[in-house]
């Protein structure tokens, strides 16, 4: 049986792949559209991230496909209903780099708050800012507001109550019943409510229609003055623009962005120059540790596909 993986995979986990199944793999394959499609005319499996487009065209041109596994959560860049309907299997590696995302997302509240970590370049030139970068905040007792309460939410809450932080969710798909509340991490609010009250807002949630644009204009308005937002969910949650204006007005103390509209991000666009802004390049989940867990629990779900009767 033939795989396809078109995009970086822990080099361990693919040699495994190749003890039994015969093994294309090319990180780069991802860029050459026309390759790829002429790659999986014979695949059995296609492991992809986050920037392969599952879609028609591919799923048009591997016939023989039987399973598609992914190399973290996120399934925007696959058809799953397509898949479904052709009985191919889709495969997340569910759980396998939350702790990194949680890590990233702790850190980049701490910073945010602090807003201290930017003087590198005035301190080494000889300036000393220390007047204007003494009234940075703790985050004991601090509100933590985090939309999406699954896996990585839930691990993040965990976090942020061993730094003494105070915990609040919103998500709409867990009843308040759910037995996820029953935990004591976090107390369950409605969105609004969330934006509101929190120093700190964090996004966990996928990009559908009805997230596209969750945090538009009016939204980052309800925000508390001062607060910080992190999102390493997805790109097109956050209306960027609106983002950069709310930054720039002095409304939001900051925010770390990880997850872009468009990836990689157009040089010039609306984030170039706003204030406390971090940006990174959608790594949240990509640690040494996240990424030998994400390529192994992958590796091994879409072998135990190929190899069912």
């Amino acid at each position: 049986m033939h795989i396809v993986i078109s995009e970086f995979m822990d080099e361990p986990a693919v040699d495994a792949l190749r003890r039994d199944f015969d093994v294309r793999y090319e990180p780069d394959l991802v860029d050459r559209r026309d390759e790829l499609l002429r790659a999986v005319a014979a695949a059995d499996a296609l492991i992809v991230r986050n920037r392969t487009r599952v879609d028609a065209d591919l799923l048009a041109a591997a016939p023989g496909l039987k399973a598609v596994g992914r190399l973290g959560v996120g399934l925007d860049n696959i058809d799953v209903p397509a898949c479904e309907a052709r009985g191919i299997a889709v495969l997340p590696a569910t759980g396998a780099n939350a702790r990194a995302v949680a890590e990233y997302v702790i850190a980049a509240v701490l910073m945010l708050l602090r807003g201290a970590y930017g003087s590198t370049a005035r301190v080494a030139a000889g300036d000393w800012p220390r007047n204007a970068l003494s009234n940075g905040r703790e985050v004991n007792q601090r509100v933590l507001g985090i939309v999406g309460y699954g896996g990585i939410g839930r691990l993040v809450a965990r976090l942020a109550r061993g730094l003494d932080m105070r915990v609040i969710a919103a998500d709409p798909m867990l009843g308040a019943d759910d037995p996820a509340w029953r935990e004591g991490l976090a107390q369950r609010a409605e969105l609004d409510d969330l934006l509101r009250t929190a120093d700190a807002v964090t996004l966990h949630i996928p990009l559908t229609e009805r997230t596209r644009g969750l945090l538009d204009a009016a939204r980052l308005a309800q925000m508390k003055d001062g607060a910080v937002l992190v999102n390493t969910a997805r790109g097109g949650i956050v209306d960027e623009a609106a983002l950069a204006d709310a930054l720039r007005g002095g409304k939001l103390g900051g925010a770390a962005i990880d997850v872009f509209d468009n990836e990689p991000l157009p040089g010039g666009g609306p984030l170039a120059d706003a204030p406390n802004l971090i940006l990174t390049p959608h790594i949240a989940g990509l640690t040494e540790e996240a990424n030998t867990r994400v390529s192994d629990m992958t590796a091994q779900r879409v072998a135990q596909v190929l190899r069912a009767p």
